[in-house]
């Protein structure tokens, strides 16, 4: 019996909708993994998820194959699954005869559905699945950088009334552990804490790393919060409100990722008023990368031959 191939994808956005991009990771029988991503200047999280799928499917051209196909979108799962037979009947409109969102990517994966006999299967994001995190690893690394054309937002670093808070993280996938890192500067006055989790996924560690800075406030100065990650951006600024107010449910009705940290973070930026600053690699002041290092330093390289042994027992 011919073996089933794996496949993982996963779809990111930066500001939703914005800059998005997509990945996905192949496991074939005896192959070495197979990884793709991408990315378009203006679209959603959605259609990114839709896309990997997609992309990933288009590879496979040239004959029936048994397919196991695993995403963290219940959007796409449901979709493929449940909903998108009905939509087919009542030419592509929704049950309250409004036009079916995303209906050029649907047609496109039913079409590449066709080809193939393929399980589809839920998995948790942002979890303890290898795969999964690899794959979004895929997407946001594919979401695009700041094109040329536009300016990096001014960075109000020099303001001398405000407090300012710098985090950075690093992470290992393989290990599932990382290390997150802060720089603390008001005035003269500075400090630097780091620290280390395990069982964690990078998603996890930005947040973290914002608690913790903001546990370093005392007095209620302005605060400017800088950081590398969109998802910490976004989420903190805008989105945790959304879904506070929604008793933690996101817009497609399914639960929060990561409820516990974000309701904390929530607390915390409550009592304050904070700036969010998203720093690229174009723009970035020296007290980033001192902190991008500090956070590295928590995840220490294993040395080459206790990496291939490690690997090896796998």
């Amino acid at each position: 019996m011919k073996e089933s191939i794996e496949i993982y994808t996963d779809g990111a956005c930066s500001r939703n909708p914005g800059p998005g991009g997509w990945g996905a990771v192949i496991l074939g029988p005896d192959k070495a993994p197979v990884e793709i991503n991408g990315g378009q200047e203006n679209t959603t999280n959605n259609q990114m998820e839709l896309t990997a799928v997609i992309k990933a499917l288009d590879l496979f051209q040239t004959e029936k194959n048994k397919i196991v196909l695993y995403t963290d979108s219940t959007y796409v799962k449901n979709g493929i699954t449940q909903w998108i037979h009905k939509w087919k009947q009542n030419n592509w409109k929704t049950s309250s005869d409004t036009s079916v969102k995303n209906a050029d990517l649907w047609k496109q994966l039913d079409e590449c559905t066709q080809k193939h006999e393929i399980q589809w299967k839920w998995v948790k994001g942002h979890a303890d699945n290898q795969w999964n995190n690899r794959a979004d690893e895929l997407a946001r690394t594919g979401v695009p950088l700041i094109s040329e054309t536009q300016k990096p937002e001014i960075l109000p670093i020099d303001d001398p009334q405000a407090i300012h808070i710098f985090t950075a993280i690093a992470f290992s996938t393989r290990r599932k552990m990382g290390g997150w890192a802060v720089y603390f500067q008001y005035k003269d006055h500075t400090k630097h804490i780091s620290g280390k989790v395990e069982n964690t996924s990078s998603n996890r560690l930005h947040i973290i790393s914002a608690i913790e800075a903001l546990q370093l406030v005392k007095k209620k100065y302005p605060i400017h919060a800088y950081t590398f990650a969109d998802y910490l951006k976004d989420g903190a600024s805008i989105w945790v409100r959304n879904w506070h107010r929604n008793q933690w449910k996101t817009k497609d009705g399914e639960a929060v990722k990561h409820q516990d940290l974000w309701m904390k973070l929530l607390k915390l930026t409550q009592l304050y008023q904070i700036k969010w600053h998203r720093v690229s690699k174009k723009n970035m002041p020296e007290a980033m990368r001192v902190v991008k290092d500090k956070a590295q330093e928590m995840v220490p390289v294993l040395p080459k031959q206790q990496s291939a042994e490690s690997a090896k027992q796998k």
